[in-house]
């Protein structure tokens, strides 16, 4: 890698896993809005300040044993063209369907 390293801004991501997640565990990931769709994920969305957070938040997913199924930056919350959405089979996109609770806890170790 060349050059010096640039100051990034946070960005907003939409990171997907497999499973429906409760929204009790939006603290536990740093406050990202969790939305569950049809097809059975669950879409976590929000600002991510810099890498090192979203390695930590890859951490929790892999850490809480779900299967990540993608990870994407969109535009942060109030940024243009943010719309939270809960992808559907064909990652486009549809409204948020329900929400189921999870057999863990976000203190449970395992």
């Amino acid at each position: 890698m060349t050059g010096s390293p640039r100051h990034r801004s946070p960005t907003g991501y939409r990171l997907r896993v497999a499973g429906h997640l409760d929204q009790h565990w939006s603290p536990w990931f740093s406050g990202l809005t969790l939305t569950c769709a049809d097809d059975g994920t669950t879409s976590l969305e929000g600002v991510i300040a810099d890498q090192a957070e979203l390695h930590g938040l890859l951490t929790k997913i892999r850490d809480l044993g779900v299967t990540l199924v993608s990870v994407v930056a969109i535009d942060p919350p109030g940024g243009a063209g943010y719309q939270p959405r809960a992808p559907d089979a064909d990652g486009a996109g549809t409204p948020a369907a329900r929400v189921t609770t999870s057999p863990h806890s976000p203190t449970d170790s395992g």
